[in-house]
């Protein structure tokens, strides 16, 4: 068994990126929900949860992204997601949830795909790819 590592890129304005890194199983998943329920008590409700550094994820951690993504869009939010390894993009084609999430291979895709995250980090950073170098995120 391996833990979770969750860092959080931001916020900036009302949204923030997710670097999960690890297992995302029965034994970890509480720790993701956790921080996606902070955040969005905080306000910051337009979450991209970046799954590319992820080696396992089980049913567990699927239910924490659908009920992520549940309570994030009753508060007019949204949550993306990168997936870069066939693996993990493998389980949310299996399941259909493709067709529930959006899906990115970079976290810099994902936030140019989505006005109002192109608006905030605009306004805070210049442009997207000036906000992803600043956060080590390749473009």
């Amino acid at each position: 068994m391996q833990d979770i590592v969750i860092e959080v890129a931001g916020p900036v304005g009302d949204c923030a990126v997710l670097k999960i890194s690890g297992e995302v199983d029965v034994f970890t998943a509480p720790k993701l929900r956790e921080q996606v329920v902070d955040l969005a008590a905080k306000g910051v409700v337009h979450i991209v949860a970046d799954l590319s550094a992820v080696e396992f994820l089980d049913s567990t951690g699927l239910g924490v992204l659908v009920g992520g993504l549940k309570r994030l869009r009753t508060q007019d939010g949204s949550l993306a997601l990168v997936m870069t390894t066939d693996r993990i993009a493998r389980i949310f084609r299996i399941t259909g949830l493709t067709a529930v999430f959006a899906s990115h291979e970079s976290v810099h895709d994902a936030i140019a795909a989505d006005p109002h995250w192109t608006q905030a980090v605009e306004a805070e950073a210049g442009g997207v790819a000036d906000w992803c170098r600043r956060h080590d995120f390749p473009a």
